[in-house]
């Protein structure tokens, strides 16, 4: 199944990833360390992301997009804890 959509919770040293296919179908869930996550992503299709409007996340939506992935920058304000 191909990645559609994206979704990355930025923190200092793993970020969170869920992946989506256009059923909207979960396809992925993985922590990543910060030294592989450009690599991880290099490795995927184009694909949209969204993350959550940080201090940091401005640096990783340009590094992400000269990757080829269309990134969108979500307010906190719209972006909600997933609990488990």
């Amino acid at each position: 199944m191909q990645i559609t959509t994206l979704g990355i919770d930025l923190a200092k040293s793993v970020f969170q990833l869920h992946g989506v296919d256009a059923d909207g179908k979960v396809v992925f869930r993985k922590k990543v360390r910060r030294g592989a996550f450009l690599d991880m992503l290099s490795g995927l299709a184009p694909c949209l992301i969204g993350m959550e409007a940080c201090a940091t996340s401005h640096y990783w939506a340009r590094e992400i997009a000269a990757l080829g992935h269309e990134v969108r920058l979500i307010p906190p304000a719209y972006t909600k804890r997933q609990m488990k």
